[in-house]
């Protein structure tokens, strides 16, 4: 608990008062009770704390709300059910239709902001994107009281090596982020770290309205602490300790962390804004308060 502070700590040193968690899935590393201290103690300080983690049911988000915990993101990773069922061989994680409901789920519970979306590169992204539109759409209807954000991440270089299945270019996402604004005009659409600053910067006068900057995706990644406590888990079981999983240092050891994927846009969060300024734009740090709800 006290990385977790420690790193959340720095990233509000860089102005941050607005973080996600994102967890691994495996309910030995990763159990509601060690979440639900996460956010109650990160509350404290960061006024909105989201989460990406595991699907839960309605009655084990209800704690994490209670806590301070105000959005929930979770990807259908993609809506095409014959490719979503080879990329998932087992777990809970495999039922389609128990992860297409967790935002309604979500919903039940009190989070106040839902985050979709789909991870282009593994089914056409047309077709990834009506589906979209249509849980969108869905939700609109059906959770009304919450807002609405849709991100549009790329697969990028990955822990593991996994080549993305289709390719969306650079011109189609810019389609992509249009259409969804003239069908959405009032949903956040959420572009992060894993597309380059060029292309981020242009992309902001079209509807994107939520952005990450200074993004790290490996654990301990805003305080280096990432350089200590290397371990290698296999099943939930930690088999070797001193050595990453994926790292492969001339030595044999790591020496650092390994992120779960690359990051495009490297600029500090700093630049950003003042990238965003230069754009005619304000950069908004904070747009919610506990104190609203009182």
């Amino acid at each position: 608990m006290n990385e977790v502070k420690r790193e959340a700590a720095a990233l509000a040193g860089q102005g941050f008062r607005n973080i996600l968690l994102v967890a691994g899935e495996h309910p030995k590393f990763v159990s509601n009770n060690y979440l639900r201290d996460c956010v109650a103690a990160l509350h404290e300080e960061i006024p909105s704390v989201s989460l990406e983690v595991g699907p839960m049911e309605s009655e084990e988000y209800a704690p994490l709300v209670a806590a301070g915990a105000d959005g929930l993101v979770v990807y259908q990773e993609t809506y095409d059910r014959e490719i979503y069922d080879d990329m998932h061989i087992a777990g809970p994680k495999k039922n389609f239709d128990w992860r297409l409901e967790t935002p309604e789920r979500a919903y039940a519970a009190g989070f106040r902001r839902l985050g979709i979306g789909a991870l282009y590169g593994l089914a056409d992204w047309r077709y990834e994107a009506l589906c979209v539109a249509a849980h969108a759409d869905y939700l609109l209807r059906n959770c009304w009281k919450t807002q609405l954000t849709i991100s549009l991440p790329r697969l990028r270089p990955s822990a593991g090596e996994f080549k993305p299945l289709t390719h969306i270019s650079d011109r189609e996402l810019v389609q992509l982020v249009c259409a969804f604004r003239l069908m959405f005009p009032d949903i956040g659409l959420v572009l992060s770290t894993r597309e380059p600053g060029k292309l981020r910067d242009g992309l902001i006068p079209l509807g994107i309205t939520l952005m990450s900057a200074g993004s790290h995706t490996e654990p301990g990644g805003y305080t280096g602490a990432g350089k200590e406590n290397i371990h290698q888990t296999v099943r939930g079981r930690i088999v070797e300790a001193g050595a990453s999983e994926w790292a492969k240092p001339s030595n044999g050891h790591a020496t650092n962390a390994t992120g779960q994927f690359d990051i495009a846009d490297d600029r500090s969060a700093d630049e950003v804004a003042k990238r965003i300024q230069r754009l005619g734009y304000e950069p908004v740090w904070k747009d919610w308060d506990a104190a609203l709800t009182v």
